[in-house]
């Protein structure tokens, strides 16, 4: 297992520049995740590493080996596309036996191997299935024993579960987290969805729209601890307070016109933070209490009026208008069949959160 390192690397189409000066280092043997809006640059990334595309500057590794200008072929790196790009006119033991044949190893060998990666991927029995008569879930995992049967270093999946429907998606991460486990190949995954990247990755990068790493960590350091308003409005959903950061007998405050004065706290050192300062809060939608009760256990407390109520059934989302216009919203688990409170549109309500729950950003 090598690790991956993208050194200073920069790349441009028709004058429009992707990627810049990049840097970004993936362990070996994880599943990585690279998560960013549309045109960032994940697939091009995606592609310089598979060698589809090749830099305008900088420098690519596996391991201490430089691949920048390595031929594809001689890159122990395959791809599992977004649109699978199997061969319908062959059958699954042949599209899966594709790439042993090219390599012209013995009849006896492909069959051991081709038949070694159905059983992993749960499709032994397949062999001779046509491709047309297999589902989209089922066509995945073919793709994805094609790609694993020759032993890649790196397995890069592009958008591999784009073309399939919600419920099969969720049961296909869990197979594709389970075969990482199993193969302890590096898997590097590219996509735009937040919900996928959060679900499969060991650790993961947010990419921005100026072709640069934005933040680097696990799921959970990234959801939790955001590194700047592009990520927490990115990466889930997060409500947005501006104002200006006060300290108060040795406490953090932040000072938002016409709601008030909020307690804060951040166990991360911020050079930026300095009192005086305009920043943002960002509270998640979910870190909110809302009641039509007062309460004093919260560290902070802010009064609206419910305007909208989305039924989600694990959920309910309540969007609530603050005094000063704001919109703010709020996650509330459905726990009991019958909740203590009924909260409908235009009631008023409080709102509660922790000061441990805010996120302080850059304004």
């Amino acid at each position: 297992m090598r690790q991956i390192r993208f050194e200073n690397v920069t790349k441009s189409f028709d004058g429009e520049l992707i990627l810049n000066k990049l840097n970004l280092t993936i362990p070996a043997g994880q599943f990585f995740a690279l998560l960013g809006p549309s045109g960032c640059g994940k697939t091009t990334l995606l592609r310089l590493l598979a060698g589809f595309e090749t830099v305008d500057s900088g420098k690519i590794y596996l391991g201490d080996q430089d691949i920048t200008y390595e031929p594809i072929y001689k890159r122990k790196i395959n791809t599992v596309f977004q649109q699978y790009a199997l061969f319908p006119h062959l059958s699954v033991f042949e599209n899966v036996a594709y790439s042993l044949r090219l390599k012209k190893l013995k009849e006896n060998v492909i069959l051991e191997k081709v038949n070694d990666v159905l059983k992993t991927v749960r499709l032994l029995g397949f062999q001779s299935k046509s491709i047309n008569s297999l589902s989209g879930g089922q066509q995945q995992r073919v793709a994805l024993a094609r790609a694993i049967v020759s032993e890649p270093d790196v397995l890069l999946l592009d958008e591999p579960l784009a073309a399939l429907d919600p419920r099969l998606k969720e049961k296909v991460l869990i197979d594709l987290i389970n075969l990482q486990d199993k193969l302890k190949t590096t898997f590097l995954y590219v996509t735009h969805d937040q919900f996928e990247a959060l679900t499969v990755a060991d650790q993961m990068s947010i990419l921005n729209l100026e072709g640069n790493i934005e933040q680097m960590g696990t799921p959970k350091e990234i959801y939790e601890f955001p590194a700047s308003k592009f990520v927490a409005s990115f990466v889930g959903s997060t409500n947005f307070l501006e104002g200006v950061l006060r300290v108060q007998d040795d406490k953090m405050l932040v000072e938002v016109e016409e709601l008030g004065r909020f307690f804060v706290f951040t166990p991360i050192k911020k050079d930026w933070l300095i009192p005086g300062c305009r920043l943002f809060m960002g509270i998640r939608p979910e870190k909110i209490f809302i009641s039509k009760k007062e309460i004093t256990e919260f560290s902070n407390h802010l009064v609206g009026k419910v305007n909208n109520i989305i039924y989600y059934g694990r959920s309910t989302q309540y969007d609530v208008r603050l005094r000063n216009g704001k919109m703010l919203t709020v996650f509330e688990q459905n726990e009991e069949h019958f909740p203590q409170q009924e909260i409908d549109y235009y009631d008023q309500v409080n709102l509660y959160f922790q000061k441990e729950n805010v996120t302080l950003l850059d304004h």
